[in-house]
């Protein structure tokens, strides 16, 4: 290896090295703030996570980076495009020239304010106190169009919030699939709520908090989550967050007389743990070290949540078990009763706990708001009002209040507006794309599954996926694992095939949004 391309690439991964230290230990301050940090250490906490915030983006923003990478450049363009360092010098060289572009006091100011919002929304969604929170929320959205606005060659105002989390995906190429999606879900719901709802009422009995989290433990070992890597603590709203390839934590909420609530939610946060843990451990201290996208790594929860947990296959063997467990619960319930509860489909409030046909209506609903916000078409006063009758229109159901209305999800009140959800209907989409191409490179998973044994599975993830970390863009990964761009079609097969099973359903013709 050329000495003077050695020795940059050494400095570099130096810094790269200090940088991706200072976001763990930011990450380890937000992780302590969601589990166990007593109330009062709020402001404090605010006051840490904007100085190492800001700290981090001055060292990413150094001119010596700039300089380290104009060195490199002339010795990655010989390297193959597929080449590790090939491609670390493009997503360093993409999230500098992004990073650029934004003052550090900026960036300290978001993480200040944003710090401080979320401590108040964990006292005001209990009290339903909506005002208490629209000052601060008016702030977040003048800070997520000042966001934008360091960005101004994109045609749409959220574009550059959406290549946060989804590098690759605009308003422009997510607005067609998302209304497609919603014209394909919109009678499929129809037809179900239609019938007779599932009885799910033995979920709701009481089921100790102490076994349900043993149960949910034994699941994701099996599954593969490494607790010698990881670990699984209680929070408000459930979330994975990594501190490095070797400490990579979930969190889970449990409802003592609500079975499925706690127990899914460890699946899915599971799905995202198995992803980092199973990132090239070369790419350690970068940011390779990193999913390739919001939304693939939304595919990997999801995936385990459900097409994996909530699959008859999975029940067939885990199901005895969970009768163990719970005998005066389940003991008389037959697997077939709790696989219809377990899919139940409802018009329901509230989206961590939606079931998956009406869940991405929550999240399309959710997409529109922020765009509807950031153009300026809606006003944070105003925005309760539009959620209620969002939730009116498309989903049938209006929310009694705030709390489970416009103040139920954390993402407003922890981070930016814009960019934020989209990754979950784009995970769901991807979802049935990768197991499809799963299923197609091993037919035998069903009855793996049936039989208890994960491994398959997470091994075919791991390589054509986990492995990668965000060595690949989304949009590029996707075309090497399945052959093609996103496509709605096999996600939309999936849910017409097992809820068509389920319901005894037809499926009816739907002409095609243009552009979708």
């Amino acid at each position: 290896m050329n000495p003077k391309y050695q020795a940059a690439r050494s400095e570099l991964l130096a810094r790269l090295q200090e940088i991706e230290d200072l976001k763990s230990v930011a990450a380890l301050l937000t992780w302590d703030q969601a589990t166990y940090m007593p109330p009062g250490g709020s402001r404090a906490r605010a006051r840490q996570l904007a100085t190492v915030g800001r700290l981090a983006h001055e060292k990413f923003t150094d001119k010596a980076i700039g300089h380290l990478l104009d060195q490199l450049q002339p010795y990655v363009e010989t390297l193959p495009e597929d080449d590790d360092d090939a491609a670390l010098w493009r997503v360093v060289r993409r999230e500098y020239d992004r990073a650029q572009r934004i003052p550090a006091q900026f960036m300290a100011d978001v993480a200040n304010h944003t710090a401080a919002v979320y401590m108040a929304w964990t006292e005001a969604r209990p009290a339903n106190d909506f005002p208490r929170l629209r000052p601060m929320l008016e702030k977040t959205l003048a800070l997520s169009r000042q966001y934008s606005q360091y960005f101004p060659e994109h045609e749409h105002i959220a574009d550059p919030l959406i290549a946060r989390s989804d590098f690759g995906m605009t308003v422009a190429t997510i607005r067609p699939l998302f209304q497609r999606l919603r014209q394909e879900l919109l009678p499929l719901v129809e037809q179900v709520t239609a019938q007779e709802p599932a009885d799910d009422r033995f979920l709701h009995q009481y089921f100790p908090e102490d076994k349900q989290w043993a149960f949910g433990l034994e699941v994701i070992r099996r599954f593969g989550y490494d607790l010698h890597r990881g670990r699984q603590d209680k929070t408000h709203h459930p979330f994975m967050i990594k501190f490095s390839l070797d400490d990579v934590r979930i969190t889970t909420r449990l409802d003592p007389h609500d079975l499925a609530s706690g127990l899914f939610s460890t699946l899915h946060e599971a799905g995202h743990g198995l992803y980092e843990q199973g990132i090239n451990p070369a790419y350690e201290a970068t940011p390779l070290a990193d999913g390739a996208s919001a939304g693939v790594h939304e595919s990997q929860s999801r995936l385990w949540e459900n097409l994996v947990g909530r699959s008859r296959n999975f029940w067939h063997y885990y199901y005895p078990r969970l009768q163990e467990t719970f005998p005066e619960q389940l003991g008389k319930v037959s697997l077939d009763a709790f696989y219809r509860a377990i899919n139940k489909v409802e018009r329901s409030l509230i989206r961590v706990e939606a079931d998956e046909l009406t869940y991405n209506l929550h999240v399309i609903i959710r997409f529109e708001l922020e765009l509807a916000l950031l153009e300026g078409t809606l006003t944070i006063a105003e925005l309760p009002e539009a959620w209620r009758a969002s939730y009116q229109e498309q989903l049938g159901v209006t929310p009694p209040d705030d709390r489970d209305g416009v103040m139920q999800d954390v993402h407003w009140y922890a981070g930016l507006i814009g960019g934020g959800f989209q990754g979950y209907t784009l995970g769901n989409i991807l979802t049935g794309q990768f197991y499809a191409a799963a299923l197609a490179a091993r037919p035998s998973l069903p009855d793996e599954i049936a039989a208890g044994d994960f491994a398959p599975l997470l091994s075919w993830l791991r390589e054509q996926i986990h492995w990668h970390g965000s060595k690949y863009t989304a949009l590029e990964l996707v075309e090497r694992v399945t052959g093609g761009p996103i496509r709605l079609e096999p996600y939309l097969d999936y849910l017409w095939q097992k809820y068509g099973e389920l319901y005894r359903l037809s499926r009816p013709k739907v002409d095609p949004v243009p552009g979708a």
